[in-house]
């Protein structure tokens, strides 16, 4: 089956600079719903559509395409008693850029330093302002359910919703590259 819009496409991948030093390697199959549904990078889904499985192809984006340029605007300092203790170096949170303006978008900040009285928070995703490489291989393509189409996510490779009572959210989709 070929890869197109409203089918189910499961991707093996490895991530890595534009050096090639490897950021991630996917244990499990990275699947997502092909047609422009946000399941990964714009980029991406245009060199797999129209592929099969056993399609394997090497992918650069710049960080226009897939995390975007670093910004140094997202980076803020805070007073340390907001914060609960423990409190390390790579703990994340959720906030928006401005206090007190709903209408943005909350951000994950991660903690970058912790000094006696400021924290230093940094709302840009880790990968942010770098060239990716991804090595994607096409593991398998089937059509996406009517329930997927409709919620607009695939529910696994299998097409089943899996629901985990941690889960806040009702998907178990595995990794996903956006």
């Amino acid at each position: 089956m070929k890869i197109v819009k409203n089918t189910v496409v499961s991707l093996a991948y490895k991530l890595s600079d534009a050096q090639g030093n490897l950021i991630e390697e996917s244990d499990e199959p990275m699947v997502y719903l092909h047609g422009g549904y946000d399941g990964t990078f714009p980029k991406i889904e245009e060199a797999l559509d129209g592929q099969e499985p056993g399609f394997a192809t090497q992918i650069q984006l710049e960080p226009t395409d897939a995390f975007g340029e670093y910004d140094p605007e997202l980076v803020k300092i805070e007073t340390r008693g907001r914060f609960p203790e423990p409190l390390e170096v790579g703990m994340q949170f959720e906030g928006t850029p401005e206090e007190g303006d709903d209408d943005l978008d909350a951000l994950i900040y991660t903690v970058t330093d912790v000094a006696e009285d400021k924290v230093v928070l940094d709302g840009n995703h880790p990968l942010a302002g770098m060239a990716l490489r991804f090595d994607l291989t096409v593991a398998d393509v089937r059509e996406a359910t009517p329930e997927e189409i409709e919620h607009e996510h695939a529910h696994g490779a299998d097409g089943v919703e899996v629901m985990h009572p941690e889960d806040e959210e009702d998907e178990d989709t595995g990794p996903t590259l956006h």
